[in-house]
């Protein structure tokens, strides 16, 4: 039966009624055993042997029970994919345990509840099972009734746990609900594991849903199992920010079985809004009292008040404009192989994302406990959470289809009413029937619309995945029918354009984009956080990864590969979120990642690590200067000049504030690597409405007082505000003087072997298109060089700043945008041994760490030789940074100061420097 009603205010002061819930924590020891043939049914586990003990919660991992670890590191596909689990377990497990029922429990309605289970659950009382039936959800609580099981007194209560594969929902057994990439297979049960005694009339629910009045409708479940109708007062009460709100009562009858009353409960005149600024909860208690006072039943809920909307393709919150500054969380907790159910863990994760500016994240492939949207709620941050699938053949399979249906539902129910629950994504980059996701979605749409839903979190399944589904609120996509939205096509295909944006790839596009997995930038492994795994997984790979280098020679290389490649990374996704919030008509980035992705391949890919924690690459507050709510941001064509060019810029602001920042004054400086400023002043005094693509103004500074090459930093800043960016721009000297002197200059190898032989200096630059060796690049691996082989194999590169051969060429130790055109005009060489300190290294990836160069230097029988693989030969008079590195290290080649230790033999020059096959070539 549905009751219908408009609940009103009482200005009455009545009491209000506050009742505990019974409750029985079941926490604790309980016996285990393992049903490896699945021999028996719930009578013989009853009282067969158990011969381990363990906690609950917690998971056969945790206790060390199952399969132990045999696979021993080794430098191979299988030990470097992810990490190792230390003890492995899947099949049916039993639990049991003695529970006692207390006498003044009789007559009331009992029920288990096990928060997280991995898969299937099946529960018996004295073994008799409880509802005939299993649970299976993967991401919401598993709940039994006990009542006719569980009478006053003493009674064996078994917990069968099957944690295989249920249903077809992930490829490859990807999706982060159930995989051993990242969480890992466990089994057990975590979270809250109690029996709940409610009284037989009771409140099972409540639903909310705001409006764009000052009302919120609720819908209140009530369960009445007495078998005849109760009459009594249902009350609602709120508290927000430390106020009461009035309390709201109106008389009911409720029939036997279950039933819905739907009430509209008035806010009051002074709403508090929820949103990343002022993050407002409401603390709702539904409380029915029957007319006898015997049945009082209570039940508690969250919610906030917000208007989440698409308006012309734009997120707004709350009538302004929405930019979601976003990052993945993909089951990732190395210590426990599971997430974790209470605040401090997700304390520790949301927290530090917030501390690092952003204010999204987008769980991929599963759905995380109630803590994490607690936490959230809390802390304003806007989540997308995803159903537990990544299928290419979606639809396809009744079973696995209904399976997903059910779980929506479930979602919806358990987690619909908090605030921080934005975004809902049917799945990652799915493929197969599409009709059956649009199906789903709408269902969704129509019968919960707290929400913005899309269809899939992108999909390379033709003619999906470039442009939004008919019934996508928004859509999540890596590049639209018209172009690329993120710098995976663009960094190493076009050369460094600070002008630019993705406005052109998103022209007409119908509702809000945001960008799709953006970043994926590989940082080599940190040997140092070997240490900090001391829970259920061994980082084998790691391991790996660190025994290879010590055989080679290179571990005390490891950390400075760790810093140089990081460094490169967080400049190309500091571009990324800058060319994102450049583009007035995007309304989001998800980053992959800021933090590390520890399967697939060891894909190391975050500025910080696995366990949230920096890896000393940028501090959170550098981070904050190009990602935040309010980013100052500047538009240049080019990262190199000379100084008869004026560096010429404009200056904006992404302001996705609160409020429009009134009369800002925006100031900008030019300095030099001591900080000297050599040009700057003030901008325009303005005031920037909430929004991006606001302009502050024009930047113009002569660099024809610069006499030699030098690394300037660019920084805008808002006068008397933390808001403030920094930029690199070099500039080089228009002309250079020949310093070639007595060194012999040459493309030829052998040309450079006569003049060796004569015990002469040689700068040796084969032509890098025909040398043998390895395609030149300046971006980083994507993702993993395990999980995708056939790509970009270095990872940055690494110097020595101070180098006498790099004194005329302003650099740091790392890859930036300056050595953009040398990178991708060059073949890596790779060194037969250690016995060489290149002055130029390139980073191997961590798959092979062979020894790589791009300059060394070394005695080659009487002579001196400098080899540069770099293209320092052709089109110098519009190749500026090729120029200048050519002038460096001639000057140097010509003091006393070009004097190599290391030497290389006649043959090993040539087979550095031999070109390629005719098939290569072709290649």
């Amino acid at each position: 039966m549905r009751q219908t009603i408009l609940l009103f205010i009482s200005l009455i002061v009545l009491p209000v009624f506050a009742f505990a819930q019974d409750e029985l924590s079941l926490a604790g020891e309980w016996d285990v055993a393992f049903d490896t043939n699945l021999d028996g049914g719930a009578h013989r586990w009853l009282n067969n042997n158990y011969p381990y003990r363990m906690t609950l919660p917690g998971t056969t991992d945790e206790a060390g029970l199952g399969d132990s670890l045999t696979m021993k590191p080794s430098l191979d596909r299988e030990a470097l994919y992810q990490l190792a689990r230390k003890h492995r377990y899947i099949g049916t497990v039993w639990y049991r345990r003695t529970v006692n029922i207390p006498a003044n429990w009789q007559g009331k309605q009992i029920e288990l509840m096990l928060e997280r289970v991995l898969w299937q659950s099946r529960v018996y009382v004295d073994g008799n099972e409880a509802n005939l039936q299993q649970q299976e959800s993967l991401t919401t609580p598993h709940r039994y009734n006990l009542t006719s099981l569980l009478t006053p007194g003493t009674h064996t209560l078994l917990l069968r746990v099957n944690n295989k594969r249920q249903y077809e929902i992930s490829h490859n057994t990807l999706a982060h609900a159930y995989t051993d990439g990242t969480q890992t297979i466990w089994n057990g049960a975590i979270g809250k594991l109690a029996l709940i005694a409610r009284e037989p009339v009771f409140i099972s629910h409540l639903r909310t849903e705001t409006t764009k009045t000052n009302t919120v409708n609720v819908q209140v479940e009530l369960q009445n199992k007495t078998g005849k109708a109760t009459s009594g007062m249902l009350q609602l009460t709120a508290r927000v920010n430390g106020k009461d709100l009035p309390a709201a009562r109106q008389t009911i009858r409720v029939d036997s079985g279950q039933q819905r009353v739907d009430m509209a409960y008035d806010l009051g005149r002074n709403i508090q809004l929820w949103d990343e600024f002022s993050p407002s909860i409401y603390h709702l208690t539904a409380e029915f009292v029957a007319d006898n006072a015997k049945t009082k039943s209570s039940y508690k809920t969250t919610f906030g008040v917000r208007q989440l909307t698409s308006e012309k393709s734009l997120l707004h919150i709350n009538g302004r404009r929405l930019f979601l500054r976003g990052t993945l969380e993909c089951a990732i907790f190395p210590l426990t192989g599971h997430p974790p159910t209470d605040r401090a863990g997700w304390e520790k994760v949301v927290g530090t994302a917030r501390q690092y500016g952003l204010n999204h994240i987008r769980f991929h492939s599963w759905c995380p406990p109630e803590a994490a949207f607690d936490v959230a709620d809390s802390l304003g941050f806007y989540l997308q959470i995803e159903l537990p699938l990544w299928s290419l053949q979606v639809g396809e399979d009744p079973k696995a289809d209904q399976f997903i249906r059910h779980e929506a539902a479930r979602m919806s129910r358990e987690y619909g009413n908090h605030p921080s629950f934005c975004f809902w994504s049917m799945g990652n980059e799915l493929e197969g029937r599409f009709s059956f996701l649009t199906d789903l979605m709408t269902h969704l749409q129509q019968t919960d619309k707290r929400h913005l839903y899309t269809t899939t979190s992108y999909s390379f399944q033709p003619p999906h995945g470039n442009w939004p589904e008919p019934a996508d609120d928004y859509f999540i996509t890596q590049q639209t029918k018209l172009g690329w939205v993120r710098g995976q096509g663009v960094f190493n295909q076009q050369s460094p354009a600070f002008t630019d944006d993705y406005s052109a790839s998103i022209v007409g596009m119908p509702v809000p984009l945001v960008t799709h997995e953006v970043g994926q930038y590989a940082v080599f492994p940190n040997m140092a956080e070997i240490s900090k795994y001391t829970g259920v997984l061994e980082p084998i790979s790691l391991i790996s990864i660190r025994n290879d280098l010590q055989k080679k020679g290179l571990l005390p290389l490891a950390d400075k590969y760790l810093k140089a490649s990081g460094k490169l990374a967080a400049i190309l996704y500091k571009e990324e979120l800058e060319r994102l919030l450049r583009t007035p008509g995007a309304s989001g980035i998800q980053l992959l990642d800021l933090h590390d992705f520890p399967g697939q391949g060891t894909a190391d890919i975050g500025l910080l690590d696995a366990f949230w924690d920096s890896k000393g690459i940028l501090t959170a507050e550098e981070f904050r200067q190009f990602c935040s709510s309010v980013v100052p941001l500047v538009r240049f064509p080019k990262a190199t000049y000379t100084n008869a060019e004026t560096f010429a810029a404009t200056a904006e602001l992404a302001n996705f504030g609160a409020v429009p920042l009134p009369n800002v004054t925006p100031e900008w400086s030019l300095r030099d690597e001591t900080g000297k400023q050599l040009a700057g002043g003030k901008l325009p005094k303005t005031t920037v409405p909430v929004g991006n693509g606001n302009s502050l103004g024009s930047i113009n500074a002569s660099l024809s007082g610069i006499k030699t090459a030098k690394q300037l930093t660019l920084t805008l800043s808002l006068q008397g505000t933390p808001y403030k960016n920094t930029w690199h721009v070099w500039v080089y000297p228009a002309s250079v003087p020949d310093v070639s002197a007595d060194v012999v200059f040459t493309q030829s190898t052998d040309e450079a072997m006569q003049a060796l032989a004569q015990g002469k200096k040689v700068l040796l630059n084969p032509d890098y298109k025909q040398m043998t060796g390895m395609e030149g690049k300046f971006v980083p691996v994507f993702w993993s060089p395990v999980h995708f082989p056939a790509q970009a194999i270095t990872m940055g590169l690494l110097c020595d700043p101070t180098h006498p051969a790099l004194r005329g060429f302003p650099t740091d130790f790392h890859t930036d945008w300056q050595w953009w055109d040398l990178c991708t005009k060059s073949t890596t060489m790779i060194l037969p041994d250690n016995k060489l300190t290149p002055i130029v290294r390139q980073i191997d990836n961590f798959a092979n760490n062979r020894y790589l160069a791009s300059i060394v230097e070394a005695k080659v029988g009487d002579g001196r030789l400098m080899l540069c693989s770099f293209d320092i030969s052709t089109d110098l008079e519009n190749r500026l940074v090729a120029r200048q590195l050519r002038y460096s290290l001639l000057n140097y080649m010509n003091t006393k100061a070009f004097s190599p230790t290391g030497a290389l033999s006649v043959d090993e020059v040539k087979a550095l420097t031999a070109k390629k096959t005719e098939q290569a070539l072709k290649n």
